[in-house]
């Protein structure tokens, strides 16, 4: 299904840009408040957003969107995209809109939607409001017009949920964690979940500017983390993205432990405690080693597309309460109907209360395949199927690495790039064989 708005999470653009403008949010907030108010007689949406400058401009233009459609909007301000969801869901909201751009930088901004369950919506549901933007704005009859209030305590109620999602006996005084918040949405909320649960919090990346979102802090720049861990002889710090759905965390030794080993480490435990259904969904991107470490364990595991929303359809077809990706999209099915990176550490914290060990020591029950990632500029999109020279390199290095290795060539879905995959158990091994491979695709493809 083609669209024209809708990406894999939501719309996302550079501010000031179309489709990320004041009057475009206000066409989406009537187009998507048209299509859930069909069947309810008193529509409700919940708006949260994360921290940047912009978002102050999008919130009211999305609830004036939304009122002229006739649909009521309670605002939860900032708030973590996976708090919007559970929110959604316990609220009974027809929608939750999340106005974010996850890891980028604050002149990015998007929207993202949840539907009733707390999930994502489905391609048709986002097919019928790009539908809608085609046609003519209008506004209901006077009467009709939505209202807008604010939820007060909105973080209070996702703070206890998250608190909820491991058990209460479970008490962590005397434990030092730094918390890196990186200035966007959770900096009220997941410092406060830690402390609650007994543990001594160090704040990074709590006072949000508007400006300064993932700037030099967060998930996607941890190195910030990692020296605060070592300086402060910090037992774990944990790191979160702009809207809070992504984790990545750094032990003692200041070692960074990404998606791959943290869902490694919490299907081990569902695995040791309460079992663990289905399948661990991963994506094209995931470290083989975490694969060959769940085979060792018995657990399946199979691999989605590049993106949390393709992990969760995965996850939904085999009914599988783990997935996630390298990035530290972490998805709990069995606490949430979300990536959440605050539930996502708690899991963590847990096992690590459950069995003693350190989070270095949980880790190494997986080992790591070196990766190589080479991008090769094209001049056009081409099926790389179609071009013998590429596809006999491939499997003469596939041949070459075995059950040891694996080689992915994709297309990059934004830039004119093919994106050159390998992993295996030797480094330098490893890196000759991009090259080669990246040398004949830049031989065949080049710009």
């Amino acid at each position: 299904m083609t669209k024209s708005y809708f990406g894999t999470d939501g719309i996302r653009g550079t501010v000031g840009e179309y489709p990320i403008t004041p009057d475009f949010m206000l066409k989406l907030g009537w187009a998507a408040g048209c299509v859930f108010a069909k069947g309810d007689p008193e529509p409700n949406v919940l708006i949260g957003k994360d921290t940047r400058i912009s978002g102050y401009m999008f919130e009211a233009a999305l609830e004036a969107g939304l009122a002229a459609a006739g649909v009521n909007c309670q605002l939860l301000g900032p708030m973590p995209t996976p708090a919007v969801a559970y929110l959604t869901r316990t609220f009974r909201a027809q929608a939750g809109i999340v106005i974010s751009a996850s890891h980028n930088p604050h002149y990015d901004n998007g929207v993202k939607f949840f539907g009733s369950d707390g999930m994502k919506l489905p391609d048709d549901i986002e097919a019928r409001i790009e539908a809608q933007l085609d046609m003519p704005m209008t506004t209901v009859d006077s009467a009709h017009i939505g209202k807008a209030s604010r939820i007060g305590d909105a973080a209070g109620r996702y703070i206890e949920f998250c608190k909820g999602t491991i058990p209460s006996r479970m008490d962590f005084s005397g434990t030092r964690i730094i918390v890196d918040c990186a200035h966007g949405s959770t900096y009220h909320v997941a410092p406060p979940v830690f402390e609650e649960i007994g543990a001594s919090v160090t704040r990074i990346g709590t006072h949000p500017d508007g400006l300064n979102i993932n700037d030099g802090v967060g998930a996607t720049k941890p190195a910030r983390l990692v020296q605060a861990v070592l300086d402060m002889k910090a037992d774990y710090g944990i790191a979160l993205d702009g809207d809070g759905d992504r984790l990545i965390m750094v032990d003692h030794r200041g070692e960074i432990v990404d998606g791959d080993e943290l869902l490694y480490i919490i299907a081990r435990s569902r695995l040791e405690t309460s079992g663990l259904r289905g399948p661990v969904v991963g994506t094209l991107m995931t470290n083989l080693g975490m694969e060959h470490a769940l085979q060792r364990l018995g657990v399946g595991f199979l691999r989605a597309a590049v993106g949390d929303r393709y992990v969760m359809e995965l996850m939904l077809q085999n009914d599988s309460l783990l997935g996630g990706e390298g990035s530290g999209h972490i998805i709990c099915r069995d606490r949430t109907s979300t990536g959440d990176g605050i539930v996502s550490a708690l899991q963590v914290l847990a096992e690590m209360w459950r069995t003693g060990q350190t989070l270095h020591e949980l880790k190494q029950g997986m080992e790591k395949y070196p990766q190589t990632l080479i991008n090769v500029k094209i001049k056009e999109r081409v099926k790389l199927e179609s071009i013998p020279a590429v596809q006999q390199v491939k499997e003469e290095v596939e041949r070459e690495l075995g059950q040891s290795g694996r080689v992915l060539l994709r297309p990059s879905g934004t830039e004119p790039l093919i994106r050159v995959m390998v992993e295996g158990r030797d480094a330098s091994q490893v890196e000759n064989l991009a090259q080669r491979i990246a040398g004949v695709v830049a031989e065949s493809l080049a710009a």
